[in-house]
């Protein structure tokens, strides 16, 4: 079949709108590609996330940005500078600083998204080889050409689409990628009637029971009014992911209701099924097929960080730019 009869046709397609997609993106747009990035969200930034409830703002995935490496550094300084991130509060080590994002988490990819040819509300279902290329199709009956794909989507995800696509992998890569574990987290966002008890800078964290970490969302300077964000445990979330969601937060409300301070008006409940991978891999991406080019990246091989996403996404984009012919 050939490429023009497809719905699009691109040189990179890139599967996922989160940190790492959109970092692999910007990179390879700057140097002269013409990457496309879909996503089946209605928003961008996958666990960089924010959701607002009346006059309430949460931060529910994501809480908070540090970095190790130089290169990450000196993103997250233009970021300031562009006033998408400021400081929150630092660890111990006072040089360690803990970056939000402002007004909250998703302004960091709304901003990159900006400059992208980003399609939304695209959930692929179908990933096969056609030819020299490979060819990408939706659940809403588009179809997409591309000579080389980056999949960033969590790894049982891309998996899936690999299978129903018939794509098969060489016997060691397929075993690594199946090795590849995520924990889960059962997120609240309640919608409190005062304030919290959360001592300032405005989050608690917990060492034993259901409860991870609770965060004040209004302390931390992102919400209006009081609003706060409750994480499960990963082995809390992973007993429960599939139990009734309302249930599961009335109980983990009754659980951080010390730290609560007053009475619930409203909350919701968001189960993230791939929070973050419990260990990181060897490479910072994997070459999946050399022609056409297939690539798998994100936080499962960059590690489990926001800058884990950002340097895997980065590192997909050198491995395409080398082995991608203009």
């Amino acid at each position: 079949m050939p490429i023009s009869t497809h719905t699009h046709s691109t040189d990179i397609l890139i599967i996922g709108a989160g940190l790492a997609g959109l970092l692999a993106a910007t990179d390879l747009q700057a140097s002269g590609f013409h990457p496309l990035v879909v996503d089946k969200g209605r928003g961008v930034g996958g666990r960089l996330a924010s959701r607002r409830i009346g006059s309430a703002t949460f931060d529910h995935g994501a809480q908070f940005i540090t970095a190790r490496t130089p290169r990450f550094a000196a993103l997250l300084s233009e970021w300031k500078g562009l006033g998408l991130v400021t400081e929150w509060y630092r660890g111990n080590n006072q040089a360690h600083i803990h970056w939000r994002g402002v007004p909250s988490m998703t302004a960091v990819p709304k901003h990159l998204a900006k400059s992208l040819n980003v399609k939304l509300e695209m959930k692929l279902v179908v990933l096969k080889q056609e030819g020299s290329h490979w060819l990408a199709i939706f659940e809403n009956g588009e179809t997409i050409a591309a000579n080389a794909v980056l999949l960033t989507a969590p790894v049982p995800q891309s998996l899936a689409l690999l299978d129903a696509g018939g794509v098969a992998l060489e016997a060691s890569m397929r075993e690594q990628l199946e090795a590849v574990e995520y924990e889960p987290c059962l997120a609240v966002m309640a919608l409190l009637n005062g304030e919290s008890n959360v001592p300032l800078p405005g989050f608690i964290r917990y060492d034993s029971g259901p409860v991870g970490w609770i965060a004040d969302n209004q302390a931390k300077g992102i919400s209006a009014v009081s609003a706060v964000t409750i994480h499960a445990t990963p082995a809390f979330s992973l007993e429960h992911q599939d139990d009734d969601h309302q249930k599961m937060g009335q109980y983990l409300l009754e659980v951080a209701a010390p730290w609560l301070g007053s009475e619930t008006a409203e909350f919701q409940v968001h189960a993230w099924r791939y929070a973050r991978p419990r260990q990181a891999q060897d490479h910072p991406c994997l070459i999946l097929n050399q022609s056409p080019l297939l690539l798998i990246a994100g936080d499962a091989f960059g590690g489990p960080r926001v800058e884990g996403a950002a340097l895997s996404g980065w590192a997909a984009a050198e491995a395409l730019k080398e082995l991608h012919q203009h």
